[in-house]
């Protein structure tokens, strides 16, 4: 085992949830695309800014075949159509988008960065909550 801390990353912004490949027919033949492109790269740009100082070089944080504990928070935006009176009742998210569409974009993202494949991570928990500044808290431990 490599790491026995937990790292602890927040990206600002609003969570981005996993959407499904897009296709297109181009004659007979029928394509694929990943319509989001730019923001894998953005978030995957603030992935390095924040493991920068803990990486070895290239290499990604936990090697391959290193298992990986994984509990994320996603701090979701309250609605502006909501009263003061109301947020204060506010914290669990039940709207769209789903929790693990949410954890699917964190761990694709987190290929060659965070781990060599997401498939190591073994153990994940998540949870969508309101907060007045939305961000994404990654916490990290190795098993």
């Amino acid at each position: 085992m490599r790491r026995t801390d937990t790292i602890e990353i927040t990206i600002p912004g609003i969570p981005i949830a996993k959407k499904r490949p897009r296709f297109v027919r181009r004659g007979k033949f029928v394509g694929t695309y990943n319509c989001q492109d730019t923001e894998e790269g953005k978030f995957k740009w603030e992935l390095l800014r924040a493991v920068l100082p803990c990486r070895d070089g290239e290499d990604p944080l936990f090697l391959s075949g290193e298992p990986v504990g994984l509990r994320i928070i996603f701090y979701m935006p309250i609605p502006e159509s909501i009263s003061k009176k109301k947020r204060a009742e506010l914290y669990w998210h039940t709207k769209k988008p789903d929790t693990d569409n949410l954890v699917k974009f964190v761990k694709d993202c987190g290929n060659g960065v965070l781990w060599a494949d997401d498939s190591q991570v073994c153990l994940a928990e998540a949870r969508k909550i309101y907060a007045d500044v939305p961000k994404t808290e990654i916490m990290m431990d190795a098993l």
